[in-house]
């Protein structure tokens, strides 16, 4: 008896956990992090790397925005076909292409010796991370349990975000001179990937669509209690059964009117994610504070580091926590009123300091830039950051659930290309004040994107999401409809 209660935890609802499903647990959000981490690390490496680029290579202002931006034209490619291949070959075995992959652009970057190179180190490493974007959450919802799912799917955003804090600590602590062992080190996430990637089991989902029936026990067994198992296997089998029963699915049916809700809210939040700025930030933080008043190099990388870096990462706690307390549509509600107030912020600074003394050190637009860019990501970091990667991996059908979650990212990632190819000449074309007020009118049109189309899916299992689909009237009530877990 000892031996048994030993074996067991409490979870917050009460009901008995036992030690060896939660660790289980822990390591599909460990799997889940470290997908986000390389994601991350590529994100913010970057702006610490592109001056050391342009000193080596002596690029232009076009050059360096395709150096930036075509990891996101490799992604969006990779995304495309993501969802396809983890159908057809399993989840686990493309994370493994994933980590590869990633180890390979890092390594290209690192010893390249023209710009040509790296541009195709850059577009390798996209490829790495698109692989990631889309199989990392799908299995992470596929595989966590209702009560946490959001938790372990927000992992992926956390990681993110951690990843750009730990670019932008490396940044800091080295030369822009050492731009090579910036790109190196990105190797490291990679590695890791790979690891617990070999350490965890495959999605029972896929299991049991291969006819597997043993393995997708043996699969549910590790994360599930064992009281639930055969319960969750008849679950997942009859499901299979009814996603099966017409054959594999196409992309005929992605783009079926049955499916053009859940469509329509998984690539409406994938753009939104993007055109709201936080990309063009992330990317060109550095920019952003020269023209703000903060010319020194060293000043610039420790702003980027606290002011971007930090407080992206301590935000993003606050949607793990409280994903699957307060739900989805809360949390994208109160960023984007945050995120429009900042923005609106940093614009009117901008528009009332056209022009900055580059001896005269921090100036008052400095100060406001800084305060509206924390701001601006403490805001995207609660809400469109985790939440949009959560609901895409939970919006739609298993039968076609790899298809359309590709499908949805290669949005994200096609949205994300435009705003990091074409920033700085925005910015060059109608002045900062123009760009922030522009990508506040993004925060507007997202607020009413949410409103009117995106449901509430917390607490809810991937089946009675399914049904909320076929269900009539305002998405404001559709959360009254359907019980939840």
């Amino acid at each position: 008896m000892s031996s048994d209660l030993s074996e067991q935890g409490t979870s917050a609802s009460g009901a008995p956990r036992s030690r060896s499903v939660m660790k289980w647990v822990l390591m599909v959000g460990l799997v889940t992090f470290f997908a986000g981490l390389l994601f991350g690390y590529d994100q913010g490496v970057i702006a610490g790397a592109l001056a050391g680029v342009k000193d080596s290579f002596k690029v232009s202002t076009f050059a360096s925005e395709v150096i930036t931006s075509w990891v996101t034209l490799g992604a969006l490619v990779a995304a495309l076909v993501a969802g396809i291949a983890a159908d057809r070959y399993g989840r686990r075995p493309m994370l493994l292409v994933a980590g590869l992959l990633f180890i390979a652009g890092a390594v290209i970057q690192g010893v390249a010796q023209g710009a040509e190179v790296l541009v195709v180190g850059r577009l390798i490493t996209g490829f790495g991370i698109g692989f990631a974007s889309v199989v990392a959450p799908l299995y992470a919802a596929e595989m966590a349990p209702p009560r946490i799912r959001g938790r372990i799917v927000s992992t992926y955003q956390l990681a993110i975000t951690f990843g750009i804090f730990c670019a932008y600590l490396i940044s800091d602590l080295l030369e822009s001179s050492e731009w090579r062992t910036m790109f190196l080190v990105a190797a490291v996430p990679g590695v890791l990937l790979i690891i617990t990637t070999m350490l965890i089991p495959e999605s029972s989902r896929w299991y049991v669509k291969v006819g597997r029936g043993a393995d997708a026990r043996r699969s549910l067994e590790k994360v599930t209690e064992p009281s639930e198992v055969d319960q969750a296997l008849s679950t997942v089998q009859a499901e299979v059964a009814d996603e099966t029963a017409d054959g594999e699915a196409g992309w005929a049916e992605v783009f079926s009117p049955r499916m053009r809700k859940a469509l329509i809210v998984g690539i409406g939040l994938a753009i939104f994610q993007q055109i709201t700025g936080i990309n063009a930030i992330i990317y060109y933080a550095d920019k952003i504070f020269e023209s703000a008043g903060i010319t020194s190099t060293a000043a610039q990388t420790k702003a980027t580091l606290y002011c971007v870096g930090l407080t992206n990462v301590l935000a993003t706690f606050v949607a793990v926590a409280y994903i699957d307390r307060f739900g989805r549509r809360p949390l994208l509600f109160m960023g984007l009123i945050g995120m429009f107030v900042s923005l609106c912020a940093v614009a009117m600074g901008f528009a009332t300091q056209s022009t900055v003394d580059p001896g005269a050190g921090t100036s008052i637009v400095g100060i406001i830039t800084m305060v509206g860019l924390v701001v601006f990501i403490a805001s995207f970091a609660f809400s469109l950051g985790p939440v949009v990667w959560t609901i895409i991996s939970e919006i739609y059908p298993g039968r076609v659930r790899g298809r359309a979650v590709s499908l949805a990212t290669a949005f994200n990632w096609g949205a994300a290309f435009l705003v990091a190819q074409f920033f700085l000449t925005l910015t060059d074309g109608i002045g900062e004040a123009a760009t922030f007020f522009l990508f506040a009118a993004m925060c507007v049109l997202a607020f009413i994107f949410v409103w009117r189309y995106v449901p509430e899916t917390r607490g809810r299992s991937l089946e009675e999401i399914q049904e909320m689909w076929e269900q009539d009237g305002a998405i404001a009530d559709w959360e009254k409809t359907a019980p939840r877990h």
